[in-house]
């Protein structure tokens, strides 16, 4: 039985991304060796959509409300690189990691999959 997914972000400072993950997100971790920090993520779900250039993968991390959570991020001097945007499906705006990606939040309006088990 499938418990679980494990995402990968690859980075160019992989050092200052877990660090910012661990610090300014507070996600909990546990140290898998030498330093390699796996984080526990908050409830996930996976939508599939049709892709319009070919297959790809794209991660989103969920808040309920994007406006408070990004004045959070930015009163720890996070760089908002995405101004909140208002979709069919919610509200998206962006952060920078200190190793240059660019993680995407959003306020969603559709139902969520959390509890259904």
């Amino acid at each position: 039985m499938i418990n679980g997914a494990h995402v990968i972000i690859c980075s160019r400072d992989a050092e200052a991304d877990r660090a910012f993950i661990r610090d300014t997100l507070g996600f909990p971790s546990v140290d898998a060796g030498g330093g390699w920090l796996i984080f526990e993520l908050p409830p996930a779900e996976v939508a599939v959509r049709p892709a319009g250039g070919g297959p790809k993968r794209e991660l989103y991390l969920m808040c309920d409300d994007i406006e408070s959570q990004l004045g959070e991020l930015a009163a720890k001097g996070v760089e908002v690189t995405r101004p909140p945007s208002d979709r069919r499906w919610g509200i998206l705006a962006g952060i920078r990691l200190p190793g240059g990606a660019e993680l995407m939040l959003y306020e969603p309006r559709h139902p969520v999959a959390r509890g259904l088990h």
